[in-house]
């Protein structure tokens, strides 16, 4: 099992910057992939971004390619999504999620409780 609890959503107007952090605890935080999604009212979730145990590979949604940044803290059991340039169309819930198995999109076992970030226009 594997606990998670996201921090760091709010407000902010477009072209800020937001850093969420998700912390986790229960089983080994390193053998786990994390990964961050989001979900807009109205909307399906979807995945934004993924980190490889070690840290080493990364994926992300086409729709956030070059604004965000997903990493990790082994020894500290943390994972971070970055959010620059941040868009009005960022606007959603942000949920950090948990795995094992390869890096990847979907089939995560893990799930926080959810973070709101508001992107004012």
């Amino acid at each position: 099992q594997v606990q998670l609890v996201e921090s760091g959503g709010g407000l902010v107007q477009a072209g800020g910057s937001l850093r969420l952090s998700c912390a986790a605890s229960g089983r080994t935080f390193s053998s786990v992939v994390m990964g961050w999604f989001r979900q807009a009212p109205g909307k399906e979730r979807e995945f934004v971004a993924a980190i490889w145990r070690s840290g080493t590979s990364t994926l992300y949604a086409d729709s956030v390619k070059g604004r965000f940044t997903i990493s990790r803290d082994n020894a500290e059991k943390r994972a971070y999504l970055q959010m620059n340039s941040l868009k009005p169309e960022d606007t959603a819930v942000y949920y950090c999620a948990a795995k094992e198995g390869a890096l990847g999109v979907s089939r995560y076992d893990y799930w926080g409780q959810g973070t709101q970030v508001t992107v004012s226009s």
